[in-house]
């Protein structure tokens, strides 16, 4: 079996038989695609049954001058799965994998935030210009459909790829819910508790209601908003809300749950927000956050004691 056979059976044994979504099929494809290409590349053996520990170990090396450490941790993991898989199958006797121990420390960053200020600043801009358009232009689509997208991140917390995914049976707006569908495909429900959040997400379906599109957040041809789309959508608006920091859909879902956690939200209730599998995941927000040890150091540091 050569090995561009062996990744067309993994790659079907991930889609029909562990029905992984499309977006981890297409990683682990691309994943796999690109180590096949450096195999071939550097003339090692086509035979899946003859790659070993060396051949991998070259391709590792080539992947750690160039990724960062999440990266080739994924990649990794991604070859991982193949060999194993083929072992599984008996199509090789042994996974090269067994007789490595490959260990990739990945350095621990706290998430970026976006402060509150600067989020509420944002806000007001997109607000102020959906006021200011003209009913009945395309502008004024734009701008209501933008603000419901803000609305809706800021509102659950979700990764944008789950906002985007949105169809009109997940909003519930009659009884302030959004039913989210995560990874792994673990349905989760979140409450929208707040009366701007939900009237933007109204006028906006309210917009929409004579689309026809199968997505909530649709773009102008009726398909699926793309997760590009919405980074431009914030990368447009935080320029010209004169924001200082570079703001993505992803500092949005940080920013929710260090602000909440700040606030004393327990962690339980955060890691369901979020779709956390694991609660040691959500442990990151339990860091001293910016504002507490100001909050903190201003109450009880020494120096204040200290006179000059």
């Amino acid at each position: 079996m050569t090995l561009a056979e062996a990744i067309s059976q993994f790659l079907f044994h991930c889609q029909y038989e562990k029905n992984l979504n499309q977006k981890t099929l297409k990683a682990y494809g691309t994943d796999l695609r690109q180590m096949n290409e450096f195999l071939a590349q550097s003339g090692a053996t086509d035979t899946v049954s003859l790659i070993d520990k060396t051949h991998l170990r070259s391709y590792i090396r080539h992947l750690y001058t160039f990724l960062a450490e999440r990266s080739l941790k994924r990649k990794v993991a991604t070859m991982k799965s193949l060999f194993h898989y083929l072992e599984r199958e008996d199509a090789i006797p042994v996974s090269p994998f067994r007789k490595m121990d490959v260990r990739i420390r990945e350095a621990r960053r706290l998430p970026r935030t976006v402060p509150i200020d600067q989020i509420a600043q944002l806000f007001r801009h997109v607000y102020a210009a959906r006021d200011a358009a003209e009913d009945g232009t395309l502008k004024r689509a734009a701008l209501v459909r933008d603000l419901a997208v803000l609305e809706a991140l800021f509102a659950t917390g979700a990764r944008v790829a789950e906002v985007c995914s949105l169809t009109p049976d997940d909003v519930d707006l009659a009884r302030g819910r959004v039913r989210i569908l995560g990874k792994g495909s673990r349905e989760r429900i979140v409450q929208l508790c707040h009366p701007e959040a939900i009237a933007a997400l109204t006028g906006y379906r309210a917009h929409m209601q004579n689309h026809g599109s199968r997505w909530f957040f649709a773009n102008r041809s009726g398909g699926r908003l793309s997760e590009q789309s919405v980074r431009a959508i914030l990368r447009r608006h935080t320029k010209a809300a004169e924001l200082a920091l570079h703001v993505t859909p992803h500092m949005f879902r940080h920013s929710v749950a260090t602000l909440l956690h700040e606030d004393g939200a327990d962690i339980r209730y955060i890691q369901h927000l979020l779709g956390h599998r694991s609660i040691a995941t959500t442990q990151i927000y339990t860091e001293v956050g910016e504002s507490s040890q100001r909050r903190m150091l201003l109450q009880h540091h020494p120096r204040q004691h200290v006179l000059v």
